[in-house]
């Protein structure tokens, strides 16, 4: 008899780095998410409910789920649009613009916080010219909007921008050669390419305003059924040491976070698909 065959995988270390990519994904993601499970689990479905079913709570978590798939939807138009013009057109300044995209990422949220607070309050910059015309945003549901705008917009541009560099103009003169207009080549060349990433970037920036803390807190207002984001309320809790009622909470947060990042993967699949197919 012959020795038995060893499949062995092409590439190296695949179980080393696949043992340290799975502990790594327990000790940030599944574990932490467990324990708010086992929180919950050990407070009772009726507690839980007991816990979410107020109007202050409601309040919250509308707010807080509504102002960040509004950001995420502008983020994802204007995001697009960033990359494109990143990518595609040269002229003065634009490195700077390129470098100013991640700036959310580099700057502590308590400073962007206070940044656009003092910008836009009452007696800011633009809270000033605001005033002229009737409008107030800082400590109002704009001020939390443009916060979360302001925090999202990296994910979609920079998730983008990859591809936008892949997409050969060689494509949209092809599609110009055969007698499409501009409007066409963008709705049914370039857009079904952009797509998964742009989706992608949607899910992220999403997922981000929805926790978002720091940066929302100085320009909320907080104010209870007006302007009180759901991460707040876990906060308050927390600082009455209220851990059951904060759990609650969060779980609330993470079915619903769930149940969106669920909708948004299944449309990626249809647009992969659709993709293929065409």
């Amino acid at each position: 008899m012959g020795r038995p065959l060893i499949h062995r995988s092409p590439m190296p270390g695949l179980g080393l780095s696949m043992g340290i990519t799975l502990t790594m994904l327990s000790l940030v993601v599944l574990l932490p998410i467990g324990a708010l499970l086992l929180k919950g689990a050990n407070y009772g479905l009726a507690g839980i409910w007991e816990t979410v079913n107020r109007e202050r709570v409601w309040a919250a978590l509308f707010l807080s789920f509504r102002l960040s798939l509004f950001a995420a939807l502008f983020n994802l138009v204007f995001g697009v649009l960033l990359a494109w013009v990143l990518v595609r057109y040269r002229f003065t300044g634009r490195r700077i613009l390129d470098a100013a995209v991640d700036l959310p990422f580099a700057l502590p949220t308590a400073v962007a916080g206070i940044s656009l607070t003092a910008l836009y309050a009452p007696n800011g910059f633009f809270g000033q010219m605001a005033a002229e015309i009737g409008w107030k945003i800082a400590y109002t549901q704009w001020g939390i909007f443009i916060a979360l705008v302001f925090v999202g917009l990296p994910f979609v541009t920079r998730t983008v921008q990859p591809v936008v560099e892949e997409i050969e103009r060689e494509v949209e003169e092809a599609s110009a050669t055969l007698g499409a207009s501009r409007l066409h080549t963008i709705r049914h060349v370039i857009l079904p390419m952009l797509t998964p990433a742009a989706l992608t970037g949607f899910a992220l920036a999403l997922a981000r305003a929805v926790g978002e803390y720091g940066s929302v807190i100085f320009i909320a207002g907080n104010i209870p059924l007006v302007t009180e984001i759901a991460p707040l309320l876990i906060i308050i809790q927390l600082e009455e040491f209220n851990y059951d009622a904060a759990a609650a909470i969060g779980i609330a947060m993470l079915l619903i976070s769930f149940a969106m990042l669920l909708v948004i993967n299944l449309i990626q699949v249809w647009s992969r698909r659709r993709i293929g197919y065409v």
